[in-house]
Order: C-alpha cells, then structure tokens, then sequence
C-alpha cells in the first residue's frame, strides 16, 4: 500500500497531462483551422471569457486528482486480486483486448448517460453537477470542470468495469485516451464532426458537438456521452438536434457566426 500511494503524484501528473494535451490539442485544431471554415461551424453566439477558462482549468485540475486517488485504489485492489487487470498477451491475445475495449466503451456510455440523468434531479443537481453547468457555452477546458462528488461518481466507473472484466493495461490505456479525446471534442463549441456522423448516415450513432453543446445550452436533453442510443430509446435526445447539426454540418441553411478574434 505505501508503495501505491507514493505513485500520487506521478498519477496526478499524468491524468492532468493526458487533459492539459488534449484540450491543448483541439484548442489547436480550432485555432489553425477557424479561418478554413470552422468559424462558420460555431455553435453559440456567446463566447467564453477568461475567467471561464481559468476556472475550468483549476477545477479540471482538482478532478485529475480524484481520478489519481482512484487510481491508487485500482492499484491496491489489483495486488489483492480484487481487480483483473492483466499486462501481458499469455492470458488473452490482441481480439479480447480489442473486444474488452469496445465492451468497456459501450459500458462507460450506459453509466455515464444514467449517472448523468440522474444528476440532473433537482435534488442532486447542485452538489453533484451544477459546477460542470457552470460552463453554458463550453470549451475543450470544460471536459473535467467537475464537483469532487462529480469526479467521484466519473472515476467510479474504471474500478467497478475492471471488477467484473479483465483488461489489459493496453486496453485501459486506450479506454483513457478515447475517453478524454471525446470529452474535448465535445466541448469544442465548434462542430468539427464531418456530415458522415449526422443521424442516419454510416456514422450517426455516434455523438456529434452539437449533441452535447445542445445540452450544456439548455441545460436539458442529450444526457450521453459517445453514443446516441440512450437519448433516442429513452425520448431524451434534443428535438432540434438534427436541424441544428444539419445547419453547421450539413450546410443545409446559412448560419452567421460571430467573427474570430
């Protein structure tokens, strides 16, 4: 145990990396690309300020260490045999890490979209979620701006899958990757996804951007994270979600946006 508890900082510094680049990353994107075209896939007239940036930053920061703190616990439940985390190939080869892994993703969606919904009841809301709504028109710095019972619940997910699946680190490397750099891209506040991800195409069943900026504007519908099938088998997804992702997407209707700075 003390041995896994000394790895706290190193674990802090590396789940604020993994969020410091990825952020970084789309922030990036956007700025290099906003004159080519994503200017006009802006999705809010507002802008965020500074300080809504600034605070998303200090608060991403304080939820990295929850994450680590959990981590540490995963670590210590592994060497009891209460996890099944495994980090070679003799166990299971390359198909089960892939299958784990989509397993993991499809389960991850489920809990985030009923942990989400439930946080949403007027009698959790603000101790568990209002400090993520706090960012009305969100940014790649949003992704971890949680409450710390907020955090708790996000962490919970990890060690209570790898209870009942075993992964391979790999697998739960990529688990980490995919889920930050989806959480970026749904904060962008730019629709970046191509016209193959609107409802209906080959790629619909995915969420877009506009999915996500819906909710954080109304601060209703669109409770998933990277997939579409709960909020449409449940009745919760944005009734003008379509039009709007077709709007900025799609082209389908001239949308003015609000000049770059």
């Amino acid at each position: 145990m003390p041995d896994a508890v000394s790895l706290l900082p190193i674990l802090w510094l590396i789940d604020s990396a993994r969020y410091v680049v990825a952020a970084s990353l789309m922030t990036a994107v956007l700025a290099v690309f906003w004159r080519a075209g994503l200017a006009e896939r802006k999705l809010q007239a507002r802008r965020a300020t500074a300080g809504d940036i600034g605070r998303e930053v200090v608060l991403s920061l304080r939820t990295t260490l929850v994450f680590a703190l959990v981590t540490v616990a995963v670590l210590i439940a592994a060497r009891h045999g209460w996890v099944m985390i495994y980090w070679n190939f003799d166990k299971a080869g390359p198909l089960y890490l892939v299958l784990s892994l989509a397993v993991m993703l499809v389960a991850h969606d489920t809990w985030f979209y009923w942990t989400h919904r439930a946080m949403h009841h007027r009698r959790l809301f603000r101790l568990f979620h209002r400090t993520h709504h706090l960012s009305r028109t969100p940014t790649p710095w949003t992704a971890y701006s949680f409450s710390v019972p907020e955090a708790i619940v996000q962490a919970a997910f990890v060690p209570l899958f790898l209870a009942c699946v075993p992964m391979h680190q790999i697998g739960v490397a990529l688990f980490l990757a995919i889920q930050i750099g989806r959480n970026v891209m749904g904060h962008a506040g730019v629709e970046i996804h191509p016209p193959a991800f609107a409802p209906g195409r080959w790629l619909g069943w995915n969420n877009t951007t506009t999915h996500h900026d819906l909710h954080h504007e109304t601060g209703r519908y669109n409770y998933g994270l990277y997939f579409g099938w709960w909020d449409r088998l449940m009745g919760t997804e944005h009734p003008d979600y379509r039009r709007k992702f077709a709007a900025f997407a799609l082209r389908r209707r001239p949308v003015k946006a609000e000049p770059a700075e």
